[in-house]
């Protein structure tokens, strides 16, 4: 063979990223029928390198490679054609190699060849006694060779290679850990994935530099991590900006983190990108075997996230760090499941006191979650998993349709009361939010006034352009709007003044804190109640616990109040019977009076 045909055949073999690459069950199955047809004990793929025979698959053989010089292998890759040996003893080019040393009489080989016409090497079979092969047998090997290429292609040109990068992806990934596993179960290993840069810095990379230069810095980066690595193993490209990585054997977890670092370093250390991206990578140390590969690959994306989160550049994966993660996943599951089934998910009404009258003049509408398995989940935890998902436009829609329906059914039986209801950002960015609003109003006869939306001040302030145009349209239906939370969020006169609300509701763990004699909290709290004064805005406290913080807010001018003091939230019956009892109980009181314990 001619030196630049040999070179351009080993690019061929290189830029299938099959050498030293995990054994695979798609190949070993192959390997296994060739060893079945011809009823030998040996059969392997064989790839020819520069100086070693390769085994991408191998039956009966222990070792993973043998020198090239002399292996019947190498005759088939560089010629394309089939070699049959019926007994190494007769072929005097044979007759002193590794093979016959090792005991090797007969050997048959199909050529693995490219569409191009490269020959990688070869699908064998071997045995310990000469034999003679017939035209069916070495039709069958050819076959059987021409499975393997169909394999090693459909793994490169359909979902296995990344077109930029050109190193193994996601899938393949997956894969070869799962062979891995195979090959050696229980062995300790680290998986890694490294991100050489964040969302929002890939989104202004891309706009100020386009996508082909930044395409050209990925291939760059991924080519760094290949170098830092060695020929001997592989880097994959798993994500738009993100790459992975085993380890191999004998590693402890110190050692391998300085080594990594160094490789960070070098990832961005010759581009001009180091100044505006900010690489980090994620650990996992794990058993093969003993952990799912997905899971392998979630858990170091896991740990990436808590280094980007951290002052570190490097994150080690943790079980406990990561609880918190999975009881999201799992609530977010599991909430999907609980709006399409009915019973899990109901309204709790909380009352809303008259601070003046003494009188409950409203109700905020809380959501309550009992879960089959799980419980009781808190409104605190489930609530900021779901807003920013689909699942808040379907959230906010049952609400609507529970409260409004109540509102009627409690008008109907001379219970004239309002109901406030929580929306989220990811509600404000609805566009037919208004139009909907308006239709479940109409749809339980429902007039807009007895209606009050509550959202924080961090929903408004995410897009406050679009958030105000929105807020507009609502109160251009009759729907009152309050400020939820009120000090904790992104406070400001600026924008307040513009924000068409009529209430603000003071945050309770101002209105805690007066409770254990903060005067800096009651200060706050009185200054909030002046401003929103002065705005013309009427205030509602929050978590009320005590007699004494009731008559503080009563003397500050402080309007409404709603907490535990004056009742916890209750189902709609017993909020109706509280009702009755509570306002029976006080016709009118003075704003000095002391307030009864529900």
């Amino acid at each position: 063979m001619r030196i630049h045909d040999e070179v351009a055949r080993l690019d061929a073999l290189r830029a299938l990223n099959l050498l030293d690459t995990p054994i695979s069950e798609s190949f070993d199955r192959i390997t296994r029928m060739a060893a079945q047809i011809f009823g030998l004990p040996i059969a392997a793929i064989s790839l020819t390198d520069t100086d070693r025979q390769w085994f991408k698959s191998r039956v009966g053989v222990d070792h993973q490679s043998i020198p090239r010089a002399g292996a019947p292998c190498a005759a088939v890759a560089e010629t394309a054609s089939a070699v049959v040996i019926s007994d190494l003893v007769a072929d005097p080019e044979y007759i002193d190699t590794p093979l016959f040393h090792q005991g090797i009489r007969f050997y048959a080989g199909a050529p693995l060849v490219t569409s191009d016409g490269y020959g990688l090497g070869a699908l064998c079979v071997l045995g310990t006694e000469p034999r003679d092969t017939t035209p069916q047998e070495v039709a069958a090997l050819t076959d059987l060779a021409a499975m393997v290429m169909a394999q090693i292609e459909l793994q490169h040109a359909f979902g296995r290679i990344d077109p930029i990068s050109n190193l193994p992806n996601r899938t393949q990934f997956l894969e070869d850990l799962d062979d891995l596993a195979r090959e050696h179960p229980g062995e300790l290993r680290f998986a890694v994935l490294v991100d050489i840069a964040r969302s929002e810095q890939v989104g202004s990379l891309i706009r100020v530099m386009g996508t082909c230069s930044f395409d050209e810095f990925i291939r760059s980066a991924g080519q760094t991590m290949v170098d830092f690595i060695g020929p001997d193993r592989q880097a994959y490209h798993v994500g738009e900006t993100q790459f992975a990585l085993v380890s191999e054997a004998g590693h402890s977890l110190d050692s391998y983190k300085t080594t990594l670092a160094a490789g960070m370093r070098a990832t961005t250390r010759g581009s001009t990108l180091r100044y505006v991206t900010t690489p980090i990578a994620g650990v996992v140390p794990f058993r093969l075997g003993q952990m799912r590969s997905r899971d392998v690959l979630r858990a170091a994306h896991s740990a990436a996230q808590d280094a980007r989160g951290s002052d570190g550049a490097i994150g080690i994966y943790s079980a406990a760090m990561d609880r918190p993660h999975l009881r999201n996943f799992d609530l977010l599951r599991a909430f999907g499941e609980a709006l399409e089934q009915p019973g899990q998910l109901r309204l709790a009404y909380q009352p809303r006191i008259d601070l003046v009258t003494g009188r409950c003049v409203a109700a905020e509408a809380l959501l309550r979650w009992e879960h089959p398995e799980l419980g009781s989940v808190s409104p605190g935890e489930f609530m900021p998993v779901i807003e920013n998902t689909p699942l808040a436009r379907d959230t906010t829609a049952l609400v609507f349709d529970t409260a409004l329906a109540q509102i009627r059914e409690w008008h109907l039986s001379g219970l004239r009361i309002p109901i406030a209801i929580n929306i989220s950002a990811a509600n404000l960015e609805e566009e037919d939010f208004a139009i909907n609003l308006e239709l479940a109003l109409l749809k339980h006869h429902v007039p807009a006034q007895m209606v009050e939306l509550e959202l924080t001040e961090s929903a408004v302030m995410e897009d406050s352009g679009r958030a105000i145009d929105r807020l507009e349209a609502i109160r251009a239906l009759g729907v009152r709007i309050a400020i939820d939370d009120f000090g904790t969020g992104h406070s400001s006169l600026s924008y307040l003044q513009r924000l068409p609300v009529q209430i603000v509701k003071i945050d309770q763990s101002f209105i805690r804190g007066m409770a254990g004699g903060d005067e800096r909290d009651r200060i706050l709290v009185r200054t909030m109640i002046t401003l929103a004064h002065q705005l013309g805005l009427r205030v509602v406290a929050e978590g009320v616990e005590s007699a004494a913080v009731d008559a503080a807010l009563v003397a500050l001018g402080c309007e409404e109040a709603q907490g535990f003091f004056y009742a916890r939230p209750l189902d709609a019956s017993a909020f109706a019977s509280w009702y009755d009892r509570f306002n029976t109980g006080h016709p009118t009181i003075a704003p000095t009076a002391p307030r009864a314990v529900a």
